[in-house]
């Protein structure tokens, strides 16, 4: 329907060094335990300050969800909890102990689909997970329309997930055995154009090699689009295959393989670490002299952070911008559009939305606030990293994430009521 759809895409140009061959461990000596994003849910503690919690164990858990848990991802002592009002996270910050225990949990029964989803609620992998429509974690009781499974990520220096997956053929499978009993829809893995090893029910689907071919949103609308009454699951399949251990010893593993990149540092690194990992020891002695801003995510959809966000697998730092000159009041005046400056359609626009939709008509939609157009574009399977290409591709008009999440959130809130 689109040309070039089969590897429709960009690749922008973001200064970095090369990553070094090896892969260096690394666990920082703190950590941080954060929501990923998604609504911004109010918690209840199930630790205190100075307690010692053992890898793997619950340090709080979701006030209207209780049996939904965040753990710990390393082993130590409780040095902080910050709270916001509403008693929402901001973060549970921890001290790790070397050679610490390792929480271990009691396995269900193989036909036990109740017993998994417990164990995957109380294990720390539900919030791994991530919805369709509006984002955030699914409901504890959330069945879902499929599960797509990304086993590539086409954003700028995000490490190869073929590495992470080396050796790890029994655990991926059996983690994608465990999400086909969580559906009675289809479970997709996408991978690069090199094939990953999948046997069994499990749908393989070939993705390009330019961004945004493995973006999750952008996937699900192609293949399996998420409605109101049809969501949709995405995870990761390094995710996964921790799933498939997890059902194998009791231990959910916490080490993912990182990328550090971004045109502030000397050299780059691919590290195997943890989410909440300390992003201020991950990138010491590596960055250039001068201020600079360490994101935790892509250069195009990270953000500002201390600490490795829960679904992470990047840190791009980058050379903080200077301040521009503020006009003068008049000239700002008179330049001020009284609303969003229309978009003008261009190949670019087009590559940066993967061929996968009419960018022009989407755009115009999103825009002029027209939910209904919108949703049947497929607006319903979209986050705003999904957009975020197209909002660089547009420059400094491009606000196409922040006009996409207040679509969304207006659309939950009359499906809601």
């Amino acid at each position: 329907m689109f040309f070039f759809a089969a590897d429709a895409g960009l690749r922008p140009a973001f200064p970095s060094p090369a990553p070094a061959p090896d892969i260096a461990d690394v666990e920082t000596e703190e950590a941080a335990v954060c929501l990923p994003p998604g609504p911004d849910e109010p918690i209840e503690l199930m630790v205190a300050q100075g307690d010692e919690v053992a890898r793997g164990a619950p340090v709080a858990s979701l006030r209207h969800a209780p049996e939904i848990r965040l753990v710990a991802p390393v082993a130590g002592r409780v040095a902080r909890l910050s709270l916001r009002p509403g008693r929402r996270l901001s973060e549970i910050v921890l001290f790790r102990t070397p050679d610490g225990p390792i929480q271990r949990y009691d396995l269900p029964d193989a036909n036990d689909v109740e017993g998994l989803r417990g164990l995957m609620r109380s294990a720390g992998v539900w919030p791994l997970i991530r919805r369709r429509p509006f984002g955030g974690m699914p409901a504890a009781d959330e069945v879902p329309a499929a599960i797509i499974v990304m086993a590539t990520d086409t954003r700028m220096f995000a490490p190869d997930p073929r590495k992470a997956l080396e050796g790890r053929d029994e655990d991926l499978a059996r983690g994608l055995d465990a999400l086909l009993r969580l559906t009675k829809g289809p479970v997709l893995l996408c991978h690069g154009p090199d094939a990953v090893r999948v046997e069994g029910r499990v749908r393989c689907v070939a993705r390009g090699t330019r961004h945004p071919q493995g973006s999750a949103g952008l996937c699900i609308h192609r293949y399996v689009p998420a409605g109101l009454d049809s969501p949709v699951w995405d995870i990761h399949a390094e995710d996964v295959a921790a799933l498939g251990v997890l059902l194998k010893t009791g231990v959910l593993p916490m080490d993912r393989l990182v990328s550090v990149a971004g045109a502030a540092l000397r050299e780059g690194r691919t590290l195997r670490t943890h989410p909440g990992a300390d992003l201020r020891q991950l990138t010491r002695r590596i960055v250039r002299p001068g201020q600079h801003v360490t994101l935790s995510g892509s250069p195009l959809d990270g953000q500002a952070a201390t600490w490795l966000g829960p679904r992470d697998r990047q840190i791009t730092v980058l050379p903080r911008p200077a301040a521009a000159p503020h006009p003068h009041w008049l000239v700002a005046a008179l330049k001020r559009s009284p609303g969003p400056k229309p978009a003008i359609p261009t190949a670019a626009l087009t590559q940066a939305f993967g061929a996968s939709l009419p960018a022009a008509p989407f755009i115009r939609a999103l825009a002029a606030g027209d939910d209904e157009a919108a949703m049947k574009l497929g607006v319903l399977s979209l986050l705003e990293e999904d957009v975020a290409l197209a909002d660089y591709v547009l420059g400094e008009e491009g606000r196409l994430t922040v006009t996409l999440r207040a679509m969304l959130d207006r659309i939950q809130s009359e499906f809601a009521t």
